[in-house]
């Protein structure tokens, strides 16, 4: 608070309201002069002091959980509040024109607001000359130097002429490249180059990563893709007028990050003018078109999940586009060597009368009173850089800079901790100062200050990327996963272990594994950019957002292909990612990678590690337990799983749905095994992989720039797989009508034939009493027991002969009631639980993948849950038979469960399909729970399967259970057979069944419960500490309904 009522006593101080704004305090810069500022410069050092005191004295107090407590809530609503502050619009002016720009109206040309003068020219012109196109001087004066041609560029060469025109494979080069190409020479290359500014500084070239080239497509293949970065729908952008701000076409935006860690820099770049300091806060885009419908930017970096916000503000007016081209060409090109970073579009790079998509202006800051802003002016921003544009170490003044007193050196070597320099020409050309040591260890010979950089050295020159040393960490993994499930851990096992472990630490570290490096620089030929990391930081999120607003433009033109626009428009990006897809860094990852370890901040605050597979990973026995033990949440919450797998899950229930309604309903005659075989060629991923080629789907796709779906074959089954995502999406956010009407448009071309396909009949018992049927009871003595059924359950039937033909067996032969047997109604009605029980799961287990949706479906759905439930609800006595006695019939469970079946179809077909949610949230999904905690979600042969695969031994290939058949007792329709299971050789269970496989699962189980498995083991204690209460409330049901027939019979008695 003292600090707040100091700085407002300052004219030109102001409290900064959102993260992005925390650059409250005025930073000095080492060895100001200006009077004024030296009046405030020990305020403000007292300031830094008291508040590190009162840091240092915090971290010694030791406080009670209950403070800690009461300061992480507070964090979290101080958090929240800045947020809020984040997003509110401020009030923003600019700096004064200063004669470089004109706002007459007679001067404007077109739709401007601001021209610029013959003195803003000159500007550019001085500009483009000294330091736009240094660069280029610098390298044409150097010698070429032509590197030796490898394979590959042979290979690339010959597919580019042959164009790959097969249609087999959409990038026939990849598979044979990834052959014959040797990532050893191609590094080999790279660091022979001659003008490498050292060894352990790894450059941006275009087109390349560290090792090799970023793409290994064919020519045919290079054409489509966002993955190449072509964007469907885009069209060449008219240029912009240079020496004007176009304030008439262009849309404004402020980019912020948050959260702010490692955005703000205790050495912010700032500019002073007029005796003020413009602090930078970051950038401003103007885009071409409004950004509307356009979702928040995510990207994890630094193992910490950022949102980028563009938020919509008044554009400051004081900047033409030539200046905004010039400053981001001398940044991104220059200095930061984004070479692959194209927004006009691959075929639109080297126009020059196109224009880029989007411009950007750095903005410097001052803030006024009353939550005001002021901007500096673009050509102030030119006019500094300019002036900074100085060498870091004058040859000149060497001699007398080696004589500064030590007070004084310091003082200059702070002054540029942090900063930006360059060396035109040389590979990479920028880079960052860490420190400036002017040690001179020949004093006969004077020698140029040494710039020290630390690094880091790229994924695949470190430990990281040795295959050595991944082959040993996987051996180590698996080791040491073996002996925490051996039951007996030798010691010769324990010493394997330690020894494995010692070597990776070796490898670790090498000099020449290691991550991090030092790099050390003469000074000599540098210059300085006046540029420190903190622009660096910032710039580096420019290329993920404008993808990510391409991309979503482009599905724009998706949403017309389809038919049908998304409210939600991270729901249909979802539906089109595969789950090879990355969103890294918005382009060429090393180049990215490359520019944040040379001009990036020194030292990145990382988060967890675990951020980028604490939701993605599937694999692995404890993985499986531990999603499948999460109980169904009540309140929905959205998936973090960010990939379309889920999408094509539900999308995949919808599109058998929809197939099996339309085939039962257009085709009433036709058994259930000619509906299957219709069903399966529609549904199959060949016929899909064609309708999603009618929307183009492999354009909008987004997967990774590999070999991962290179050949034909494995495209088209993403396509597929994309395609009923789509569907999924479509049915998630419009409703299963929509998602109906996209279906049938892509299946028939034809208006006839598709207003057929949509246009169904209605049933055939519901076509001869239109309204009713009800009147029938009466003399029906079918009907009228039927009645007894409804009353029971609570729903009331409009043709209550749907529900006879529902229960009427196969054995009953036609007659007029029914009009057959259910064995249809079995069909529709597989399909139609499948549809709800994965629209529930979808929407109740958002941490589940779609291998954990489908155990729990198939807990759900089988014939065990189904035959439980209709037999629960007395199914089997109203049953329509052919035995005349009409005697109780004992029925099996196929037949109980194709009696509920053939009930669920004729509810859906009375009703609709509300009736059948109910339904089954009130006799199916409660007993989700029963079956998590109980782990019924697994059949005893596969648990029993991975828990003797925990059991093997390392170097031999795994044990795994043997059944075989001791006996078959009984005639032909009634036999019982006893199975036992072996494992390493000894018997370890035994169970008898009707059936060979019922036995083989009887087998199973009882070696589960007999043999002392350390997984299974595992497993029961893991469930029992995470849901005690829940086990202990479910055993008392239990046994509290095992007691009730009991109290029943006594109470009668």
């Amino acid at each position: 608070r003292e600090r707040e009522r100091e700085r407002h006593r300052h004219r030109d101080s102001r409290r900064s309201p959102s993260p992005d704004r925390s650059y409250k305090k005025d930073y000095k810069r080492a060895g100001s002069r200006s009077p004024s500022r030296e009046r405030k410069r020990p305020r403000w050092e007292e300031d830094r002091e008291r508040w590190s005191e009162n840091q240092s004295s915090n971290k010694e107090k030791n406080y009670t959980a209950i403070k800690d407590k009461e300061s992480e809530e507070n964090a979290s609503e101080k958090n929240e509040e800045e947020d809020e502050e984040l997003l509110k619009p401020v009030w923003v002016r600019c700096t004064h024109s200063e004669s470089y720009y004109s706002n007459d109206p007679m001067d404007q040309v077109g739709d401007s607001t601001v021209v610029g003068t013959s003195k803003l020219r000159d500007l550019y012109e001085k500009f483009d000359e000294e330091l736009g196109k240094r660069q280029a001087k610098a390298k044409a004066a150097r010698p070429p130097w032509e590197p030796p041609k490898t394979k590959l560029d042979e290979d690339l060469e010959s597919s580019s002429d042959s164009d790959c025109d097969s249609e087999d494979d959409s990038s026939c080069s990849s598979s044979s490249d990834s052959e014959v190409f040797d990532v050893i020479a191609e590094i080999k290359r790279k660091k022979a180059h001659p003008d490498r500014l050292h060894e352990e500084l790894w450059y941006n070239d275009p087109g390349q990563m560290n090792d090799g080239p970023l793409c290994k497509c064919s020519a045919k293949a290079r054409r489509t893709g966002i993955r190449h970065g072509i964007y469907p729908g885009e069209e060449p952008i008219k240029p912009c007028r240079p020496m004007t701000n176009n304030a008439g076409r262009l849309y404004h935006y402020r980019i912020t990050v948050s959260p702010p860690t490692n955005f703000l820099t205790d050495r912010p770049t700032v500019i002073e003018y007029d005796d003020h300091e413009y602090i930078f806060e970051g950038f401003s885009m103007f885009a071409h078109a409004p950004l509307t419908n356009i979702p928040l930017c995510k990207v994890i970096r630094f193992n910490i999940d950022y949102t980028i916000h563009f938020i919509e503000e008044m554009m400051p007016e004081n900047f033409c586009v030539r200046g905004l081209e010039l400053f981001s060409s001398y940044l991104f090109k220059d200095i930061l060597e984004l070479y692959d970073w194209n927004l006009k579009g691959p075929s639109l790079e080297n126009d020059s009368i196109c224009c880029p998509r989007f411009h950007f202006m750095p903005r410097f800051v001052r803030f006024l009173p009353d939550g005001g802003k002021e901007v500096l002016s673009m050509h102030q921003i030119l006019l500094y850089l300019l002036r900074c544009n100085k060498a870091l170490v004058p040859e000149e003044e060497i001699a007398n800079m080696l004589q500064w007193e030590e007070l004084e050196w310091q003082k200059y070597a702070e002054e540029c901790k942090g900063m930006i320099v360059t060396s035109p020409g040389m590979k990479p050309s920028s880079v960052r100062i860490d420190q400036l040591d002017r040690e001179q260890f020949n004093p006969d010979v004077i020698t140029f200050p040494i710039i020290v950089h630390f690094g880091i050295r790229p994924a695949q020159l470190s430990y990281a990327g040795d295959p050595q040393y991944q082959k040993l960490w996987k051996s180590y993994v698996k080791l040491r996963h073996l002996l925490a499930n051996s039951p007996k851990v030798k010691q010769a096992d324990k010493q394997k272990l330690s020894q494995r472990e010692e070597a990776l630490q070796k490898i670790r570290q090498k000099n020449t594994m290691r991550r991090e490096v030092t790099v050390e620089l003469s000074s000599q030929g540098f210059w300085k950019t006046g540029i420190r990391s903190d622009v660096c930081q910032h710039a580096m999120m420019l290329p993920v957002l404008t993808h990510h607003v391409r991309y979503h433009q482009c599905l724009m033109h998706l949403d017309k292909l389809i038919g049908y626009t998304f409210r939600d428009r991270c729901l249909l990006q979802l539906a089109m990612t595969h789950p090879s897809h990355h969103l890294n860094f918005g382009m060429n990852p090393d180049h990215a990678r490359n520019s944040l370890s040379n001009c990036g901040i020194r030292q990145p605050k990382y988060g967890d590690r675990k951020v980028h597979h604490m939701h993605m990973r599937k694999k692995g026995i404890n993985t499986l337990i531990n999603i499948m033990s999460r109980l169904g949440q009540d309140d929905p919450a959205p998936s973090r799983i960010n990939h379309n797998e889920r999408l094509e899950f539900l999308g995949d229930a919808v599109v058998e749905f929809l197939t099996s309604v339309h085939l039962y309903y257009l085709f009433p005659t036709l058994e259930e095994g000619g509906l299957a075989t219709y069903r399966t060629a529609i549904v199959q991923n060949q016929h899909l992989a064609m309708l999603a080629k009618k929307l183009e789907l492999d354009r909008f796709m987004l997967y990774a720039h590999g070999p991962d779906l290179c050949r034909e074959s494995d495209l088209r089954h993403a396509m597929a797989n994309c395609f009923e995502a789509l569907i999924g999406a479509v049915y998630l956010e419009g409703s299963l009508e929509e998602a109906k009407q996209l279906f049938g448009r892509l299946l028939f071309n034809d208006k006839d034939l598709r207003d057929v396909w949509l246009n169904y009949p209605l049933h055939p018992l519901q076509l001869q009493e239109s309204n009713t049927d009800r009147q029938l009871i009466e003399t029906s003595p079918v009907l009228q027991k039927l009645t007894e059924f409804e009353d029971a359950i609570g729903v009331i039937f409009t043709h209550v002969r749907l529900l006879a033909r529902a229960f009427t067996l196969r054995t009953v032969g036609f007659n007029h009631l029914t009009l057959g047997h259910n064995q249809r109604m079995e069909f529709l009605g597989d399909s139609i639980m499948q549809l709800v029980a994965t629209e529930y799961l979808f929407i109740h287990f958002p941490d589940h993948h779609e291998g954990h949706l489908t155990l729990l479906r198939s807990s759900l759905v089988n014939n065990r849950t189904q035959a439980k439930v209709a037999e629960e609800l007395g199914m089997q006595e109203f049953a329509i038979t052919n035995d005349k006695t009409k005697r109780p019939v004992a029925l099996r469970t196929k037949t109980l469960a194709d009696l509920l079946e053939s009930f669920i179809a004729a509810l859906y077909i009375d009703k609709d399909l509300e009736y059948v949610h109910t339904f089954m949230n009130v006799c199916f999904f409660p007993r989700l729970k029963e079956f998590i905690l109980n782990q019924d979600w697994n059949d005893p042969k596969s648990q029993l399967q991975q828990c003797c695969l925990t059991l093997r031994t390392e170097g031999k290939e795994p044990d795994i259970p043997l059944y075989k058949t001791l006996q078959t007792v009984g005639p032909s329709h009634a036999r019982t057979y006893t199975v036992a299971v072996y494992f390493k050789g000894e018997r370890i269970g035994c169970g008898k069944g009707p059936s060979i496989q019922q036995a083989e699962m009887g087998a199973a189980m009882d070696a589960l419960e007999k043999y002392n498995f350390p997984q299974m083991a595992h497993q029961k204690r893991f469930i029992e500490r995470k849901y005690r209460q829940e086990l202990k409330e479910m055993r008392w049901e239990r046994e509290h309904q095992e007691r009730e027939p009991d109290e029943t019979e006594e109470a009668r008695k």
